[in-house]
């Protein structure tokens, strides 16, 4: 389990900005990453337009935010245009970074377990130190509570 007051493992991973991100890229300001289970589908698309729709709170902050999955970017590309999402999504087809943030496990739904992304989200300092984590998130104005987090960091 990855604890708060630790060193953010780092990683790089493609962009939907057609660029590699690389968390060493974020030093300086804080960060937000969200990790989450599949584009296009109801929870994430709550989570992540919350996310979008306070962006220009967390910018004055000084705080990026990265949403992470699975998915590749060609379905990344299509959930950022389909909801105008004005922040990069970053695509881990192989599960480095979500093994590396140990948030890839098991998962029940419906009796059946499986593997898969379990909801997660990462709010790291300046020098890339984790300050907060939120696991087993419930979307519905958990955007707001990490805003309101990073405000009383401020």
């Amino acid at each position: 389990m990855i604890k708060e007051n630790t060193k953010a493992p780092t990683f790089t991973a493609l962009s939907t900005n057609k660029d590699k991100y690389s968390l060493k890229d974020s030093l300086g300001k804080y960060v937000v990453i969200y990790f989450y289970p599949k584009d296009d589908t109801p929870g994430c698309t709550i989570e992540t337009n919350d996310f979008n729709k306070l962006l220009p709170k967390f910018k004055k902050l000084n705080c990026d935010i990265f949403g992470i999955s699975k998915d590749n970017l060609k379905s990344h590309d299509k959930f950022r245009d389909k909801y105008k999402i004005k922040f990069d999504l970053l695509a881990d087809e192989e599960l480095t970074v979500l093994k590396k943030y140990k948030v890839w496990g098991k998962k029940k739904f419906m009796g059946r377990e499986f593997m898969g992304v379990l909801r997660t989200t990462f709010l790291i300092d300046k020098k890339g130190k984790i300050i907060k984590i939120w696991d087993n998130v419930k979307v519905k104005n958990h955007a707001k509570e990490v805003l309101e987090t990073l405000k009383n960091l401020s």
